[in-house]
């Protein structure tokens, strides 16, 4: 307890000494600091490796990119200031802003951040794309470009990328933050351990990070950004992240304006916030705002059915009749009535989710059917789950409850499960080596169109060549998926990506559990936030009073 103590005071004293180097103040010449925790822990501030919502936000901080979307899902503008599109579909043109600087680094000249230029974007896509970095975000690039020659600087303000074939989804695609811009001297000097010392052009730039304990961003002076009434952007002066993994211990710093946000409710604790409708309950009625609304994000159960993959041949989740036994005996309405007070919606069409353009309600899911359960467990040769091996299902801490609740639904059909518990950490990178039969999962949308839900299920996704975790290979959905992309209109394209989400229904190698909604809490002093369906968590504008 002592060491703890001892330990929380040193950091208490370093964030004093970081924050007395701000230079900017509120009215009051108080610095204003925007307190938040990631519970789930933070593997790398590498915009080449940004694949959970942790990174997504903290990127989303200290890069930009070529463009960037607003709180309607639109694609606006950012360090591209237009761009053009051939006839063929397949060029695009960018012409780029000339006043957007890197955040001061040592390692350049004097210091001193300097100017962007096309071929730093050049460099920024073709690292994405190169098997020594062995990005995450290799697949936004892998199939859509024959290789880094795809990228060229016309001049310091044009930069062109040429396709191998039409990608419709291409511009929304770009939002995502695998597709940073990064300096090119600052990485080459770092190589790996760029992770923690990250050099982006965003509004907030890395100053501190002590790994599982404490994170610090500050304002980057040289932001080019403004709001509509010509003030620099942006109006915080620093950013603390801690890592409480325990989301009821976090919430009770919030609950002590030690946080000046909370994202989402979860655990023992959702009762004592939210009536079962999704209400705030008494208790916390106005000491705190709640936002909710759509959130593109799929909670699933995947499944790894690739059977040329050692740990896969004997895994009863090999049969098809196993997996859709699984996914008829989990009642999901319960499940969201009474574990996320009725703030999801139940995952009973597809993988895409509700809210994005695309989304069907009639592509075919799973309902709860326990005689549909029988059936498929009799048909395989497994009466009422008699000889039926144990299956493990993997999860972290933070989603246990609910990884219990539904080892009790899966009980109750006669498919006997036991939990293993893991790091989140140790989670994704188990699920990226396909190391995992059966495991928790979600996706949260890397960009706003259906496409990138669909690309798990993509043959040459893969791992390691993308993020197909579960081994899915399917040659009609193959067809389909290359297809779209050379479908310009909306209506045909999402007609595509119907077809492809009822497949992968079909072939049941995810049990889609919910599709989430945005569940924001922030502190009454607290405004300028925005609110999007991806929940990217964007502090540029915020304001803390």
């Amino acid at each position: 307890m002592m060491n703890k103590l001892i330990r929380c005071l040193r950091i208490l004293l370093l964030l004093c000494a970081i924050l007395s180097s701000c230079s900017s103040s509120d009215t009051n010449g108080h610095q204003t600091v925007f307190n938040i925790n990631l519970d789930e822990g933070l593997t790398s501030l590498d915009p080449a490796f940004c694949r959970n919502h942790n990174t997504i936000w903290m990127d989303n901080q200290i890069y930009n990119g070529l463009v960037q979307i607003d709180d309607s899902l639109k694609t606006s503008a950012c360090i591209a200031k237009s761009w053009d599109i051939s006839a063929d579909g397949k060029v695009y043109t960018f012409h780029l802003r000339n006043d957007v600087t890197f955040q001061d680094d040592l390692h350049f000249k004097n210091g001193t951040g300097r100017k962007v230029v096309a071929a730093d974007f050049v460099y920024s896509f073709g690292r994405l794309i190169d098997p020594k970095v062995a990005s995450s975000g290799s697949w936004i690039f892998s199939d859509k470009v024959a290789g880094k020659e795809a990228f060229q600087a016309l001049d310091d303000t044009t930069f062109r990328i040429t396709l191998k074939q039409p990608f419709a989804p291409f511009i929304s695609m770009l939002t995502a933050q695998y597709c940073s811009v990064v300096p090119h001297e600052v990485v080459d000097f770092y190589g790996k351990d760029f992770r923690s010392h990250p050099v982006g052009t965003g509004p907030f730039r890395f100053r501190y990070w002590k790994e599982g304990e404490i994170l610090v961003l500050l304002k980057n002076p040289k932001y080019w950004e403004k709001d509509n009434k010509g003030n620099s952007l942006p109006y915080l002066d620093a950013i603390r992240a801690t890592f409480i993994d325990d989301k009821q211990t976090a919430f009770m710093e919030f609950i002590k304006k030690k946080l000046d946000f909370f994202n989402d409710i979860d655990g023992s604790y959702r009762d004592d916030i939210l009536t079962k409708s999704g209400h705030i309950t008494s208790k916390y009625k106005n000491k705190f705002v709640m936002s909710t609304g759509p959130y593109l994000n799929t909670v699933y159960l995947g499944i790894l059915v690739d059977t040329t993959l050692p740990i896969v041949k004997h895994s009863p989740l090999r049969l098809l009749k196993i997996r859709q036994a699984v996914n008829y005996a989990i009642d999901k309405e319960k499940l969201v009535k009474y574990l996320r007070n009725s703030l999801s919606t139940p995952g009973t069409a597809g993988f895409v989710p509700k809210g994005m353009p695309g989304f069907s309600a009639e592509v075919k899911g799973y309902n709860y059917n326990l005689g549909k359960v029988s059936q498929l467990l009799a048909s395989a040769g497994f009466p009422q789950g008699k000889n039926l091996p144990l299956i493990t299902l993997t999860t972290t801490v933070a989603y246990h409850n609910l990884i219990e609740y539904i080892q009790g639904e899966l009980e109750r059909a006669g498919i006997k499960t036991k939990i293993e518990v893991i790091q989140g950490a140790s989670l994704r990178e188990m699920v990226a080596k396909n190391s995992i039969n059966f495991f928790y999962g979600t996706w949260i949308a890397d960009y706003p169109d259906a496409e990138n839900y669909l690309s798990l299920f993509y043959s040459k996704n893969k791992i390691p060549f993308g993020p197909n975790y579960t081994g899915f290979s399917n040659g009609g959905f193959d067809r389909l998926f290359e297809q779209a992309y050379n479908v310009k209109s909306h209506a045909e394209r999402y007609n595509l990506y119907h077809k492809m989400d009822q497949l992968v229904m079909d072939n049941a190698p995810v049990v889609v559990l919910y599709y989430d909604k945005r569940v924001n809490l922030y502190q009454n002093n607290i405004s300028g936030y925005s609110l999007n369906a991806q929940n990217l968590l964007t502090l540029k504008r915020i304001k803390k009073l």
